[in-house]
């Protein structure tokens, strides 16, 4: 009987569930069921479905327990950040949950900060200012005097809500909450004196946790609709980044990290925050990480930009956009990938087109162009983004981590490369569910740290690393792409 962890990775495109086990070799992991999560656009909003996931979290669940040489140990659930779930008295959920690309908080953080101090809300958050945040969101649904906010008993955030489901266990999971701007940075937790501005307070939200906490076991009812027994759910990071960063196969701490998919999220561990008027003018992040870290980072629209311009592209694989990437000239076309032009156009291909044209720049006639134009200027915005992480970190970056379903792009990590001019070492893929049971093994006590669990990585799984090649004609590219973007 192999004794498994059973992850469940939801992102804002897609879930899967994983099981996953360490041997004195390394790790197994064995998917379970993949499934889409798409956004329900309706009346003039986006909003998830929460009970789809659900189901498939179930689906999930009764695959694995009818593996006859399969016990699973514990459950973990990590989400994208930010969205939450409005629970009622009774415990029922109120309304399936906005979803961050909602357009109802366009301009909402500006309409907050006419109440409260911009710089107030930093220096107690150290959260980066995205119109998306949760601290925007609950106040936007405030002042439209929205019902399920009103009626509200309890908020949780989207992998609380789902543990929630699974366990009948409210809690506030450090990780998430962070991301919310609502979490004090220096003393980690809710902060009372945001929560007040909007109307809240800590009654409002779950039993506060921090990754490796038992959150509560399968109900009866998932219990006999599963046939597992009463399985213990176990608090991982919830916010999927910081279980992607648990696991950087790091050497040392000399090292900044990057979360490629959807979004992009550079960034560095500390062990506090670092808040300052330098990080508020480059709105930088401080969220929650594992064992007392911070992660120090910002958000850059990622493979959002490709992934929507392949709507229109029909089943054009991977492999083709990138041969017709690296066959197209090179820094023909630049874009500075988080222009709010990119948050959530209709049509992705009409829009960088547009914005090529509107700053003097060739119009692009091939799709292999477009590609080329995105992944180029990625990798031009990755080095910015470095440069102010290497002032601000207080340690010495040598090496940049790539993680998630970006560190299978190797056109784009060796472009990083030669962008940022240090090593880029790529992997793993699977980051966010990796480090999901990594979390969930050290707290069935399989392992006495992350660091440890770390090391066994590196040496576990298959590693590919990128040299920066053509430094000159990458630095001329540079001086074009700020002057492009500035």
């Amino acid at each position: 009987m192999v004794k498994c962890f059973f992850a469940v990775d939801l992102g804002a495109t897609s879930g899967r569930t994983i099981l996953g086990y360490f041997t004195p070799q390394g790790l197994i992991t064995e998917e379970i069921n993949r499934f889409p999560n798409h956004l329900i656009e309706t009346g003039g909003h986006f909003y998830w479905d929460i009970y789809e996931l659900y189901r498939n979290i179930i689906e999930g669940l009764k695959i694995a327990g009818n593996k006859k040489d399969t016990e699973i140990i514990s459950i973990g659930i990590d989400t994208w950040g930010v969205d939450f779930v409005c629970i009622g008295k009774d415990g029922g959920i109120l309304r399936q949950p906005y979803a961050y690309r909602d357009p109802q908080t366009e301009g909402a953080p500006e309409k907050y900060f006419k109440r409260v101090p911009r710089n107030e809300v930093y220096e107690l958050t150290g959260i980066q200012v995205m119109n998306f945040n949760s601290l925007f969101q609950l106040d936007t649904l405030r002042r439209n005097n929205d019902s399920a906010l009103a009626h509200a008993d309890k908020i949780l955030f989207m992998p609380d809500a789902l543990s929630y489901m699974l366990t009948g266990e409210m809690v506030t999971e450090y990780t998430i909450a962070s991301t919310a701007q609502l979490v004090n940075a220096h003393t980690r937790k809710l902060d009372s004196q945001i929560l007040k501005s909007i109307g809240l307070n800590e009654k409002h939200f779950g039993r506060f946790v921090y990754p490796r906490e038992i959150i509560g076991s399968l109900t009866p009812e998932l219990q006999q609709l599963t046939g597992l027994s009463a399985i213990p759910v176990v608090a991982v990071a919830g916010h999927d980044t910081a279980s992607a960063v648990a696991a950087v196969p790091a050497a040392n701490k000399n090292f900044a990290y990057l979360s490629s998919g959807t979004w992009s999220l550079m960034g560095v561990e500390t062990q506090a925050p670092v808040i300052n008027a330098e990080t508020e003018a480059l709105n930088f992040t401080n969220e929650g990480g594992v064992e007392g870290t911070i992660r120090l980072l910002k958000n850059i629209c990622g493979m959002w930009l490709l992934e929507r311009c392949r709507i229109n592209w029909g089943d054009t694989s991977y492999p083709d956009l990138i041969a017709e990437a690296e066959a197209s000239e090179p820094f023909r076309n630049l874009i500075c990938p988080d222009d709010k032009v990119f948050d959530n156009p209709t049509n992705m291909e009409e829009t960088i087109k547009k914005y090529c044209k509107d700053h003097n720049q060739p119009a692009i006639e091939t799709r292999g162009q477009l590609v080329r134009c995105i992944f180029e200027s990625l990798a031009l915005r990755y080095r910015q983004v470095l440069e102010n992480l290497q002032r601000l970190s207080p340690n010495p970056i040598e090496v940049l981590h790539v993680i998630g379903g970006g560190s299978r792009n190797d056109l784009l990590n060796q472009w990083t490369a030669n962008a940022i001019g240090i090593p880029v070492i790529a992997g793993p893929s699977e980051a966010t569910a990796i480090g999901n049971i990594m979390i969930q093994a050290v707290a069935a006590g399989q392992a006495a740290d992350i660091a440890s669990m770390r090391q066994l990585l590196s040496h576990a799984i298959h590693l590919k690393t990128f040299y920066p090649e053509h430094k000159e004609t990458w630095d001329v590219a540079y001086l074009q792409f700020k002057t492009i973007t500035q």
